[in-house]
């Protein structure tokens, strides 16, 4: 047999730990009402991962414009709100930082409104504000936003129901089983006793993972307020996934 035709060996695959029980939400929590159709009926199945999800993916930086992380500055004009600065860093459960990692974040605008035709609850939709951005993170982990802090508002979930505000996140780590879709929070927020979502996290160390931090050392005087939010994406302390993404 050549060389050409000999069977190439296999990569060792390292699988990448599942998340520990009771961290994650449930896929049925019926006080968030769409969970009911949408959770499984039945056991989920593990399969082993492969190659295929042990790596990649490769995401390059043609995939992002120069002002993709400043959610401020994709129209014309100004939107309009609170303008703040949302950073920090991309971890392992060990520590590490995750370098050259795609983010992309999507949001309400000030008054509490997606810019989505879905959203049709009588809120002004902002012209100079889409919502949506991306960058990736440098070698030691880190990212940072741009953009406007966005206002609460009302769902048809339970009555007189309200969604604290919130950023969505979505990260595809190291690989594909790493990919995590999340919320980030504000502190001192009054709506978190009503929101399901939060609450079907029922790990309070959890809890405090979907939570960013006032950070006043990142404030830019007579410009923006800052939060800081750091994600980690695997062990014991991994950021909790957001079932509804």
């Amino acid at each position: 047999m050549s060389d050409t035709t000999k069977p190439q060996a296999q990569p060792d695959l390292t699988p990448y730990a599942r998340p520990e029980e009771g961290t994650n939400p449930p896929l049925l929590y019926p006080a968030y009402a769409s969970t009911v159709r949408r959770a499984p009926k039945e056991p989920l199945v593990w399969l082993r991962h492969t190659i295929t999800e042990v790596t990649g993916p490769l995401l390059g930086e043609r995939r992002l414009g120069d002002l993709d992380h400043d959610l401020t500055r994709h129209h014309r004009g100004e939107p309009l709100g609170e303008r703040i600065i949302v950073h920090g860093r991309v971890l392992e459960g060990d520590g590490r930082p995750v370098p050259h990692t795609l983010i992309e974040i999507w949001q309400a605008n000030a008054g509490g409104r997606y810019r989505h035709d879905g959203d049709q609850h009588p809120a002004p939709i902002d012209p100079n504000f889409t919502g949506v951005g991306r960058c990736r993170t440098d070698a030691e982990g880190r990212y940072r936003f741009v953009t406007i802090k966005p206002g609460a508002y009302p769902w048809r979930n339970h009555d007189n129901a309200w969604r604290a505000a919130h950023i969505h996140f979505s990260l595809f780590g190291r690989a594909f089983v790493q990919r995590l879709v999340t919320q980030m929070y504000f502190p001192n927020e009054h709506l978190f006793f009503q929101d399901p979502i939060y609450q079907s996290v029922r790990d309070e160390r959890a809890r405090q993972a979907m939570m960013s931090s006032f950070d006043l050392s990142e404030t830019v005087p007579e410009w923006a307020l800052a939060y800081q939010f750091d994600i980690v994406l695997t062990g014991r302390d991994k950021t909790p996934i957001d079932e509804d993404h």
